[in-house]
């Protein structure tokens, strides 16, 4: 079963997912990184995408996945909505939700901190309007982003672990 790292920015997605990854031996991919230029350029001038610019991205992400079947892989993607994370799991096959929580005071700060970002302060609320929390028939867990990394990080990986 592979892992994304779900959440808004700030949320620390990246830096956990890597510390995932390097524990248990698995490949690391940041979605940010798959997202096409005009989405890249779209963020960065502080236009929120639509789920029009999302879907083919989302379908990026979970053939990237897929491509890594029989290994374990570790995914940083913000997966906002319900729709979005089954558009993943429609390619990518069986995945487990980690979903990064945390107040908009602590986003904010985190976001401001910062540097070379395309993503700007001024979308975070936009993200967090747009987030649809993990349901129950979801797999998956929610983790509060006010703990340390390393902690956020090994409570995700004894729950992945843990997956038959």
């Amino acid at each position: 079963m592979s892992l994304v790292v779900m959440g808004v920015s700030g949320s620390g997605k990246s830096t956990v997912a890597a510390l995932v990854a390097e524990r248990a031996g698995a490949a690391f991919i940041d979605a940010d990184d798959l997202h096409p230029e005009s989405n890249v350029q779209k963020m960065a001038a502080g236009i929120p995408l639509t789920d029009e610019d999302r879907m083919p991205w989302l379908a990026r992400v979970g053939e990237v996945i897929a491509d890594h079947s029989g290994e374990r892989v570790v995914v940083a993607c913000s997966a906002l909505k319900r729709v979005y994370r089954d558009a993943i799991r429609e390619r990518a096959g069986s995945v487990l939700f980690a979903e990064l929580d945390g107040t908009r005071e602590l986003l904010a700060q985190r976001m401001g901190g910062r540097q070379q970002h395309f993503m700007p302060l001024g979308l975070l609320d936009s993200q967090l309007a747009t987030l649809e929390s993990l349901q129950p028939d979801e797999e998956g867990l929610r983790v509060d982003i006010a703990r340390e990394p390393d902690r956020i990080a090994d409570a995700i990986l004894s729950r992945w672990l843990a997956q038959p």
